[in-house]
């Protein structure tokens, strides 16, 4: 297994002139020509364009140093071309850049490629294979860019969650994934599927990593070392928690034990029905806002999105305004009761994913531990550092009260260096 990059050291290695932006791109191009073939993690790349904007002057003083990024194939790109899996947009290029992309440019990242979706980041499985067991899914939707960080390719991956495209799939692929506050990074660019959901999130080694990438991306302060050094820590067996695999509850239970063992307090609480009722919320308003994102495509061209999509699109067109806005409301609420929940507490430990990976490529797994998050729009890490009993990450997800991003990712990183000692 190819040792994956860490972001933060990398670029604290650029900057001290140890390496240079065209040392780490040689690396990231090693390991892609050594695994890409069988990974298939990029939609577009071209590394003699990479190999080129990594030699270009006053890059190591930039905030991201030079650093190779992927960027999920369902942001737009001046660059590459921005096919969202779809044969009805193969080939196509935007006239602008995502908002995020270009703030990943403007700090110093060089845009490595595009990064493989599955199809307009809904749930039809991708080419890409679990860079930890090639026989298992990676998750979705976002794919490759969990697995061409898991696979050593690249040290930082931009990526997309609706429901729980980003800590699903950086569960199942054993790297850190971050799913900001909602709105946190803009999604101007995005091709969206529903508005109140869609979240750029960023995949990296390591907790530090997201954080230092975050910082640089958007420019605010995530010192890490700023935040309280024992968090108060949440626990909660939600009512989905029949869903999780007994490797899920044992990681779980290891993670509790972690924390504790490193010093700090853990509680075990209940969500209110109003923060549950948000779960079925969120369901609601997927479904009717993407029967409107994707209403051209339904209406003129339906015959070329995939069989699960169209059933999708097919069942969504039966919400109701009624039903959305009662969802709206029902999703204010559990806002509102998610900021109770945290009232006495830093981060809340959960499930990231129902369990290991799954085998196979006919689904890319269950978003049932993510979705709430989502709709809520508070932060969420998903923590390494555990396995199941097939050897396997698991990943514990640390969930934050929304807008304290730093708090959130300092707790997550205590977990993680909780779970390395123990």
């Amino acid at each position: 297994m190819t040792e994956m990059l860490s972001a933060a050291a990398l670029a604290q290695a650029i900057r001290a002139g140890r390496l240079s932006p065209a040392d780490v791109t040689a690396l990231c191009l090693e390991a892609i020509a050594a695994r890409e073939p069988e990974i298939k993690a990029f939609a577009a790349f071209d590394p003699e364009a990479l190999t080129r904007a990594a030699q270009a002057e006053g890059l190591a003083q930039t905030p991201l140093a030079g650093l190779p990024v992927g960027i999920k194939d369902i942001l737009d790109t001046v660059d590459f071309p921005t096919e969202r899996a779809s044969p009805l947009f193969a080939g196509y290029r935007p006239p602008a850049d995502a908002a995020v992309v270009r703030m990943v440019a403007r700090a110093g990242g060089l845009i490595a490629g595009k990064t493989v979706t599955t199809e307009f980041a809904f749930m039809q499985p991708s080419p890409t294979r679990n860079p930890r067991r090639l026989s298992h899914t990676p998750g979705g939707s976002s794919s490759g860019s969990a697995a061409a960080v898991a696979a050593g390719m690249l040290p930082l991956a931009i990526g997309t969650q609706t429901g729980g495209s980003v800590i699903r799939p950086a569960s199942f692929c054993g790297v850190t994934g971050y799913k900001p506050s909602f709105k946190l990074l803009p999604v101007l660019g995005l091709k969206p599927f529903a508005w109140s959901l869609d979240t750029i999130g960023l995949f990296g080694a390591h907790v530090a990593d997201v954080a230092f990438a975050m910082a640089a991306i958007t420019g605010r302060d995530f010192d890490l070392d700023a935040e309280p050094v024992l968090p108060r820590f949440a626990v909660a067996p939600t009512p989905r928690a029949g869903l999780a695999s007994a490797d899920a509850h044992a990681a779980l239970e290891e993670a509790v034990r972690a924390v504790r063992q490193a010093g700090a307090s853990v509680e075990a609480v209940e969500f209110s029905p109003a923060l549950e009722a948000g779960d079925a919320a969120s369901a609601a308003m997927q479904a009717y806002e993407a029967s409107l994102a994707m209403a051209d495509e339904w209406d003129r061209h339906r015959d070329q999105l995939s069989p699960l999509l169209q059933g999708y699109l097919s069942e969504a067109q039966n919400t109701t305004p009624e039903q959305y806005d009662a969802a709206r409301r029902a999703a204010r609420k559990a806002r509102n009761a998610q900021a109770d929940l945290f009232a006495g507490f830093d981060a809340l430990l959960t499930f990231a994913a129902p369990g290991e990976a799954p085998e196979g490529f006919a689904t890319t797994g269950s978003p049932a531990f993510n979705r709430l998050w989502t709709l809520t729009g508070a932060p969420c890490v998903n923590v390494t550092g555990l396995t199941g009993a097939t050897g396997l990450p698991i990943g514990i997800q640390v969930v934050g009260r929304f807008g304290r991003d730093r708090a959130t990712l300092s707790a997550a990183r205590f977990l993680e260096r909780a779970i390395a000692a123990g």
